[in-house]
């Protein structure tokens, strides 16, 4: 679906675990980013370095030149250096020193991050926050799921973990979704979904006002419909119905 993730929950329940996980099973460039207090935005997004010998400047990226990008505990950075990331997560392009580089496709930032009520955390900016696709919720394990992670992770355990795709077929499958077609009723109820949490507008529910100060943007609606598109091709279907929006939308 294009989309970036973000994986909310407190520390320990496998977030990175699985943001790596992910990563690996793409054959494509993976860089981690470890988010902390005094990272600066020329780390994630590079720096211009003169060169002595050639007289001329040369770039040297970033950690956010990879196909996939895990970004470790997002929220322990400052805001500007979160803010590092709008261009890139949107426009899929890196601008320093006014030269603009593009960043290789699929890009995709899978980000984790801890409740901002924990010590040393910011909260992320709206901007940036609205730049993720999903945003899920891990939880803690069941206990019988709890008990196999502690017997592997405090034994000898190991597992090879493969490539099971290459960033070609993602590239493909990315442009496939795009030609999936949607009814009309689809597009209205996607659009109508959005509206409805945004205060103080003519479609907004009567709970909206009391309890939302901004709603989901166009930017929302544009998700519903992509997510769904992905969902209804990964089924086997010709095209989204409304069951698919509502099945997005709470991650949306």
């Amino acid at each position: 679906a294009r989309g970036h993730l973000l994986i909310e929950d407190v520390p320990g329940v496998g977030k990175t675990m699985l943001s790596k996980t992910l990563a690996r099973s793409i054959d494509c460039s993976v860089r981690r980013i470890q988010f902390t207090p005094d990272l600066l935005p020329s780390d994630v997004t590079g720096v211009s370095v003169f060169n002595q010998d050639t007289r001329e400047f040369e770039f040297r990226p970033g950690g956010i030149f990879a196909n996939i990008v895990v970004g470790d505990e997002i929220n322990r950075a400052s805001p500007k250096t979160q803010s590092a990331l709008l261009e890139c997560m949107e426009e899929r392009q890196v601008t320093v020193d006014g030269s603009t580089y593009p960043l290789d496709a699929p890009f995709m930032v899978i980000a984790t991050q801890n409740p901002i009520e924990m010590e040393g955390t910011y909260p992320l900016p709206e901007a940036q926050l609205d730049r993720f696709m999903f945003s899920i919720w891990l939880d803690y394990p069941k206990f019988q799921d709890e008990l196999t992670i502690v017997q592997n992770t405090t034994s000898d355990f190991s597992t090879q973990l493969n490539e099971i795709i290459s960033k070609e077929e993602i590239r493909y499958f990315q442009d496939l979704v795009l030609k999936v077609p949607v009814n009309e009723n689809v597009l209205k109820y996607a659009v109508g979904l959005s509206a409805k949490t945004r205060p103080n507008t003519e479609l907004a529910a009567p709970i909206t006002n009391k309890y939302l100060k901004w709603g989901a943007g166009p930017r929302a609606s544009q998700y519903l419909v992509l997510g769904a598109k992905t969902l209804a091709a990964l089924q086997g279907k010709y095209s989204p119905d409304i069951d698919d929006i509502r099945k997005v939308a709470v991650s949306i």
